[in-house]
C-alpha cells in the first residue's frame, strides 16, 4: 500500500483571522479579569463600551480635564499636573538612570496621555520591543492561530519533517514550566501508526526548515539568550533537559538536532530509519491532507503570553517570521522587521522615529518611544481590538511571575511593595538600556499605561530599582 493512500487530514491554518469577535460585555470582563483584577479598572461588563481612541489621540497632546475630572464608572481621573508632581523628581533625581530619561503615563480607558518627559524621543526599547512584535503577529494572524508541524511521504521509503515555525515544540516527556506544547513524541507515534498501517517499516528520513529564509543567526552572533532562528527545532534547541526559559547553552544545528531525534524516536517505535536525517525539501504539491501525521501548537495567544511572561526570545523571533509570513514578504530577520512596521502601521501607530531590526529587542539599533510603546498597550486594552488582550494578560505582575518576579517585593522596600500584585509589566535590559512598560492600577482604582525607558545606564540593578520607582509611584497617586 502507498503510504500516501493512509495519510490523515488534519486542521489547518491559512493564516487568516479566525476568532469571531465577543460582544462587548465579555470584551470589557477579560480585560478586568487580566490586567487590573487586583482593585478594579473601572471596567464593568454590563456598562457600554468605551469608544477604541485613534492612537494619534492617544499620542498627541496632554490632558487638560480640570483637577479631580472622572469617568461615569466614578474613578477620578489623574491630571498632568499631579502627576508632574509625583513623577517629575523622580526622573531628574535618580541617580540609577542613564542620560536619557524618557516616560509617558496614558490612561487606559479615555486613551488621554496624561504625562510625558520626552516621551517622543526614539530610544532602544530592548525587549519591551516584544510588545510591538506581538500586536503585529496577533493583528495579523489571529489569536487562534496555530503552528503545525507535519510529516509527508515522499514515495512509499521516504518521509520529510516539515517544520512549521513552532519554537516550543518540546521532545521531552512533558513541557517544561507548566506549559503545553506540540511533542516530538506524539508527532513519531502517529507517524510510526500510519507507517505501519501502510505496510512500512523502513524509511529515509529529511527534513525541510524552507518555511523561513535568510540567515538563522541574529546579528548579534551566537548567543545563550537565542537559538539559531529555524523554522525546526525543538525545546528551543537548549542543550540542557530542564530549562524552559532564560539563558542556556543552544545546540548550533536546531533543526539538524531535532530531526535526529525524530528519528531515534521512530526507531524506538519500531520504525528503521536509514542513515542519517538529511536536509531536503517536501514533495512538491503537499497539502495538509496529504500529511501523514501532525501536532499543532498551542495557539498564537498562549504563546504570546509566554513570550511576554518569560521574555522569551525565540518565540519573538518566531512571531516576527510568522507576521512576515502572513503579510507576504521574506521569512527573515529583515522581512519580519518589515512586517511588524507595516502592522503597526495599518492600525494607525505613529511611527516616526521607530526602527525594527528583530523581533526579540536583542539589537540595539531598535528604537521607539515611550509614547509608541504606551500607545500600543491602549490599543491592546481597547474593546476595538479583543485579538490583543493576551498582551495584556501575558505581561509578568510585579512580585510574583515571570521577569518581575523578583521585582516589586519586600526585599525592595516601602516603594517596591506598592507595585506588587498592582503592576504588570515588560522589562527591557541591554548594556546601558533598561526599559519597562505596563499596566498599572492607581490609588484611586484607574488603569493607566506607561512606558519608562533609559539609556546610559552604568548600574542595571539601580536602573531596574529607578524605573521600578516610577511605576510604584504611579500605583501610589491618585494625582487627581
Amino acid at each position: 500500500m502507498s503510504l500516501t493512500a493512509v495519510a490523515v487530514a488534519g486542521p489547518w491554518e491559512s493564516g487568516q483571522r479566525t476568532a469571531e469577535r465577543v460582544t462587548a460585555a465579555s470584551r470589557d470582563a477579560r480585560l478586568a479579569a487580566g490586567a487590573g483584577k487586583a482593585r478594579g479598572s473601572g471596567r464593568r461588563g454590563a456598562s457600554a463600551p468605551v469608544p477604541s481612541p485613534s492612537v494619534e489621540d492617544v499620542l498627541v497632546g496632554l490632558d487638560t480635564s480640570p483637577p479631580g475630572a472622572a469617568t461615569a464608572a466614578g474613578t477620578p481621573l489623574p491630571t498632568t499636573q499631579g502627576l508632574t508632581k509625583a513623577l517629575g523628581p523622580l526622573l531628574k533625581a535618580s541617580t540609577g538612570l542613564g542620560r536619557l530619561r524618557t516616560a509617558a503615563v496614558i490612561d487606559a480607558s479615555t486613551g488621554k496621555a496624561l504625562y510625558g518627559s520626552r516621551a517622543g524621543d526614539a530610544a532602544v526599547p530592548a525587549s519591551t520591543t516584544k510588545i510591538a512584535t506581538a500586536v503585529a503577529a496577533l493583528s495579523l494572524l489571529g489569536p487562534d492561530h496555530r503552528f503545525t508541524t507535519a510529516v509527508e511521504a515522499d514515495g512509499d521509503h521516504r518521509i520529510v519533517l516539515v517544520g512549521g515555525g513552532d519554537p516550543t515544540l518540546t521532545a521531552r516527556k512533558a513541557a517544561g514550566g507548566g506549559y503545553d506544547a506540540a511533542s516530538l513524541r506524539t508527532l513519531a507515534d502517529d507517524t510510526a501508526r500510519a507507517l505501519k498501517k501502510a505496510g512500512t517499516t523502513k524509511v529515509a528520513l529529511a527534513y525541510d526548515t524552507s518555511l523561513y529564509s535568510g540567515t538563522a543567526l541574529h546579528p548579534i552572533g551566537r548567543n545563550d539568550n537565542l537559538a539559531p532562528v529555524t523554522a525546526l527545532m525543538t525545546d528551543e534547541g537548549r542543550l540542557d533537559d530542564t530549562s524552559y526559559k532564560g539563558p542556556a547553552a543552544r545546540v548550533q544545528d536546531p533543526a539538524g538536532a531535532a530531526a535526529g531525534t525524530f528519528a531515534d524516536l521512530l526507531r524506538d517505535r519500531g520504525i528503521d530509519v536509514t542513515g542519517d536525517p538529511v536536509s531536503g525539501r517536501a514533495p512538491a504539491g503537499a497539502t495538509p491532507a496529504s500529511h501523514l501525521a501532525e501536532v499543532r501548537s498551542v495557539p498564537l495567544s498562549a504563546l504570546v503570553e509566554r513570550m511576554l511572561t518569560n521574555s522569551d526570545n525565540d518565540i519573538a523571533e518566531a512571531l516576527a517570521r510568522q507576521a512576515a509570513i502572513a503579510a507576504g514578504r521574506p521569512a527573515s530577520f529583515a522581512g519580519g522587521a518589515a512586517a511588524v512596521r507595516s502592522a503597526l502601521g495599518a492600525l494607525g501607530v505613529p511611527l516616526s522615529g521607530a526602527r525594527f531590526t528583530d523581533g526579540s529587542g536583542l539589537s540595539q539599533q531598535d528604537a521607539l518611544s515611550a509614547s509608541q510603546l504606551a500607545g500600543l498597550l491602549v490599543l491592546a486594552a481597547s474593546p476595538a481590538h479583543p485579538d490583543l488582550r493576551s498582551i495584556l494578560t501575558g505581561l509578568p505582575i510585579g512580585g510574583f511571575t515571570g521577569s518581575l518576579s523578583t521585582r516589586f517585593t519586600f526585599a525592595s522596600g516601602a516603594t517596591g511593595r506598592l507595585g506588587a500584585g498592582l503592576i504588570r509589566a515588560k522589562t527591557g535590559t541591554l548594556t546601558g538600556v533598561n526599559a519597562l512598560a505596563g499596566t498599572v492600577v492607581d490609588a484611586d482604582g484607574r488603569l493607566l499605561v506607561f512606558a519608562f525607558l533609559t539609556k546610559g545606564t552604568t548600574d542595571p540593578a539601580a536602573a531596574q530599582d529607578a524605573l521600578d520607582h516610577l511605576a510604584a509611584t504611579v500605583a501610589a497617586c491618585g494625582c487627581g
